[in-house]
């Protein structure tokens, strides 16, 4: 990708990038692309083309083509009318990508934050049958007495819990 000359190139490409990054998630809609770091690139190509990567939260993801749709529908919506949308699979998107602002909003909206990722092996990755045990807190009480209700929340990226204290559920966003 080679970009084309001059100030026009660069600002175009910075203001397809601000239009691209308030795109919101079409699963957690209070999070951007940008706030879940699933926006990985916006160039101007060298006819003009608006090029945005991204990579999906993994690599079975329903929602992106939600996600490229509404990218394509929103630079459009601002004059851009030649986009390519290209989806990254390496390196894959890690929870650790996910910027402080949407840690905050995801905790604002009732959901338990990820933790930080543990080292990924290289090599084949032993398979375990049972969901590792996590120390979550409740997001609602901040109770420390969590249950585990479902490894699968609405999508497979959440787990579902319930707190034993106030004994409401919430869902936790899953350290990919």
């Amino acid at each position: 990708m080679v970009s084309m000359t001059g100030a026009l190139s660069e600002t175009g490409a910075e203001t397809a990038r601000e239009i691209v990054a308030s795109v919101t998630d079409p699963e957690m809609p209070m999070l951007t692309l940008a706030d879940l770091g699933v926006l990985r690139d916006v160039e101007i190509d060298d006819d003009g083309s608006v090029v945005v990567t991204i990579t999906p939260t993994y690599s079975g993801c329903p929602a992106i083509a939600t996600m490229r749709d509404d990218i394509e529908y929103t630079l459009a919506q601002e004059g851009f009318s030649r986009v390519a949308v290209r989806t990254q699979l390496q390196p894959s998107w890690s929870t650790d990508w996910i910027s402080p602002e949407g840690r905050q909003k995801l905790a604002e909206s009732g959901y338990s934050v990820p933790g930080a990722v543990t080292s990924r092996p290289s090599g084949p990755i032993p398979l375990t049958l049972t969901a590792r045990p996590r120390a979550l807190t409740c997001p609602r009480c901040g109770s420390p007495h969590t249950q585990l209700v479902s490894e699968f929340g609405a999508t497979l990226c959440k787990a579902q819990y319930r707190c034993r204290g106030c004994l409401e559920p919430f869902d936790h966003v899953k350290e990919i």
